[in-house]
């Protein structure tokens, strides 16, 4: 299902170490509703028929609810809602948002404990809320698919969240490798592992979830590094989506991630999986070279 991806504003209450949205929050005051809806009758029209509220964190937008009213009154079939999930720890908040019409909840954990998803986010209590806040979801028979991005303060402890995410009963998760825009830049000098040093790690997590028949993935790991896990790559089945931004659109967020946000190095041509395969961050190989990623004949 096309979908549209829509960031509806940019105030947080994480600070996220790794965020890729980086200081957004400081100039880019929440956009409008009549602006929103526009944007979504623009992706309706286009085709599109899920919309993903993101951000920022977008449960904290003034007409939250109302946009979601909006969404499904324009006729979207899915509304998913992107997020760190620390509003969902109030019961009644999980209640409003299921009965405006969210179908999805995707929300964020970043460590298997409050220090290290805390010290991610930069802000305590957070862990405590967005698990309280899955478990509400999950009462509520809510479709929950979690992300988590790896870094270097969470990389070998894959295995543990993914083992506390089959253990609150999440209906998916990912691992989604660190993307070095925004606030991750500042941070490139200690956040960033070596992608070829954690595979292990990353795989174990995988195969945590795959035991428990949970769908899992992974986002921005070249095809070379997943040999044996290639259709848990996310980027085989992200669904044709546009996104608007803060004061711009991606029309064509597939294309923009081939042509301008990742990159392949001088071997990749080499690879068997060459046509089907977008690559790492292209800021990543500025960091640690092209050297492990090595063509599958």
């Amino acid at each position: 299902m096309e979908r549209a991806d829509i960031k509806i504003g940019f105030g947080c209450n994480n600070h996220c170490k790794f965020c890729v949205q980086g200081d957004k929050r400081d100039y880019c005051v929440a956009k409008d509703r009549k602006e929103i809806e526009q944007s979504m009758k623009q992706a309706f029209v286009q085709g599109k028929r899920e919309a993903v509220f993101t951000g920022g964190e977008p449960s904290l937008h003034p007409d939250f609810l109302d946009l979601i009213k909006s969404a499904r009154n324009i006729g979207f079939e899915e509304v998913q809602i992107q997020t760190n999930g620390r509003m969902f720890a109030y019961n009644d908040f999980c209640l409003k948002t299921i009965k405006a019409g969210a179908t999805q909840f995707s929300p964020a954990l970043h460590g298997h404990n409050a220090k290290i998803h805390d010290f991610l986010t930069a802000s305590k209590g957070s862990f405590k809320q967005t698990t309280e806040g899955i478990k509400n979801l999950r009462k509520l028979n809510q479709y929950i698919l979690t992300n988590t991005v790896v870094t270097t303060t969470n990389a070998k402890y894959l295995s543990k969240i993914a083992q506390l995410l089959v253990d609150l009963n999440v209906n998916q998760f990912q691992f989604a490798f660190i993307h070095l825009g925004g606030t991750a830049a500042k941070n490139k000098d200690w956040i960033v592992p070596k992608k070829s040093e954690i595979m292990k790690y990353i795989k174990k997590g995988l195969d945590v979830g795959i035991k428990a028949n949970k769908k899992v993935m992974t986002e921005a790991i070249p095809y070379c590094l997943m040999q044996g896990y290639e259709e848990y790559i996310a980027e085989r089945i992200i669904p044709a989506s546009i996104v608007f931004d803060a004061g711009f659109v991606v029309e064509d967020y597939e294309k923009y991630r081939k042509d301008k946000g990742k990159a392949r190095g001088p071997n990749c041509p080499k690879c068997k999986y060459f046509k089907v395969c977008e690559g790492p961050w292209k800021e990543y190989p500025e960091i640690y070279g092209w050297e492990e990623f090595r063509p599958v004949k």
